[in-house]
């Protein structure tokens, strides 16, 4: 077997993008929990009725190469095509790699936008581009969209508004928004027999009476200081309290994250492997009241060897990055559809760009922003579609190009935020969530 000289799942950047966001240290009161919660804010502004009530992004980390999955060109010479073959779907026309057989019968739940385009071709660029709406500017960073959600989110339940599956990309983050929306990190890998959710559960050794003793001397003391202080008009490290609280207190909010609760031909039908559980994991927890969900699928930053690691896995004789998402996203389009969850659950399959029409000499494909596709599902979208095209070579667009600013105002505006809706940062400065994006009309039904 070949040594390379780094690993399978870091970028061509080296960046490892340890999590800053990490939740951890969970006392046997919540607090460490609290102090995320006591970072959030509600935001200004209301939220219009929404479209879609949840949203799940499925981040192809690294860049997935259109020519292999959504946007095979079986008519281009042997170094643009390779040896993928496509295969018909469940819609009559439309056409997908043979390594997404799964997808390909839910096809009609699915819209393809095969003329992505953008400029920037630098990882971490390219995805504040795709996640956030706006080209990265020194001036200032903006907030990813699970952050404006959660942002704006009213923190109704005791789930998490934002939960990363895995550490999320670091330009998904809060930007000017400050920890206002950081997320819910969840680490670990949700394959593993042993998997469990950090700071979901109270010490071993503190029964319940102890743990309501303390929340009642907590709430004392906060009387007392809210006597001391009448100009003050509330207490927001006791809302957090209390919400970090009712959390690991709630039945409901820590089933949410326990996978134990499937029945073994669910879990199986998502796949054994970290990126099927983590989808059956998203699942769970729109179910149960989040509102926006990130699953984190690394390796696709495929340079070389791109044909086997695609197919066969890293080492090869294994299954690789196309038939492991295959079989995770299309078990969760399906398995929303039959709950009657899609109709208002968002789904999003995207990475930072697309991969170079032509192969390179090490056998792989390099980063390409001019042309490449996303594909979507739920939450309102009209599936069964493939909206713009690429090139012959897949190339650059060859009709009805789509920036990644258009992207996320039609996301934006699906899950019911207003685009033109001004946001602040710490300075006060008003900053709209989305500029310079049109509406994806073809995608809205």
């Amino acid at each position: 077997m070949i040594k390379l000289k780094r690993t399978w799942h870091q970028r061509c950047d080296g960046v490892r993008r340890r999590d800053l966001l990490h939740v951890g240290g969970l006392t046997a009161l919540g607090m460490g929990l609290q102090d995320w919660l006591g970072c959030r804010s509600t935001g200004a502004g209301s939220i219009e009725p929404v479209r879609a009530r949840s949203c799940i992004l499925i981040w192809l980390d690294g860049g997935p190469s259109h020519l292999e999955t959504f946007d095979l060109k079986p008519d281009a010479p042997a170094e643009v095509r390779g040896p993928f073959q496509p295969i018909r779907t469940n819609v009559p026309g439309i056409l997908i790699s043979e390594y997404l057989p799964e997808t390909a019968k839910v096809m009609d739940k699915i819209a393809i936008i095969r003329s992505m385009t953008s400029t920037l071709g630098e990882h971490n660029f390219a995805s504040h581009y795709l996640l956030t709406g706006y080209k990265p500017t020194p001036a200032l960073v903006y907030p990813g969209m699970p952050a404006v959600v959660s942002h704006l989110d009213d923190g109704s339940t005791a789930m998490p508004s934002n939960v990363a599956l895995d550490r999320p990309n670091a330009m998904a983050g809060s930007g000017y928004l400050g920890s206002s929306g950081a997320p819910f990190v969840v680490s670990g890998d949700p394959s593993r027999s042993d998997f469990r959710v950090q700071d979901l559960s109270p010490a071993a050794d503190l029964a319940q009476h102890r743990q309501a003793r303390r929340r009642r001397l907590r709430d004392a003391v906060d009387d007392f200081v809210r006597g001391q202080d009448q100009a003050r008009p509330s207490n927001q490290n006791a809302s957090a309290f209390d919400q970090a609280y009712d959390l690991i207190a709630s039945a409901e909010a820590r089933q949410a994250f326990d996978l134990d609760q499937e029945p073994a031909t669910i879990r199986a039908r998502y796949g054994a492997y970290t990126l099927g559980q983590s989808c059956l994991m998203a699942r769970r927890l729109v179910e149960a009241g989040t509102k926006f969900v990130t699953v984190t699928d690394r390796g696709w930053d495929t340079h070389e060897q791109l044909f086997t690691r695609l197919k066969e896995g890293y080492t090869g004789g294994s299954v690789g990055k196309i038939p492991k998402l295959d079989t995770a996203y299309s078990a969760l389009v399906a398995d929303l559809a039959e709950r009657g969850l899609l109709d208002t659950t968002l789904v999003i399959l995207m990475g930072e760009f697309g991969r170079t029409p032509k192969l390179n000499p090490s056998g792989g494909r390099d980063h390409w922003p001019r042309a490449f596709s996303v594909a979507l599902a739920g939450g309102g979208i009209q599936g069964g579609q493939v909206i713009g095209r690429s090139d012959s070579h897949g190339e650059q667009p060859a009709d009805r190009p789509v920036t990644p600013a258009d992207l996320v105002r039609t996301i934006y505006n699906q899950i019911g935020i207003d685009g033109d809706h001004e946001l602040r940062t710490s300075d006060g400065r008003p900053v709209q969530i989305n500029r310079d994006g049109r509406l994806i009309h073809e995608l809205i039904s």
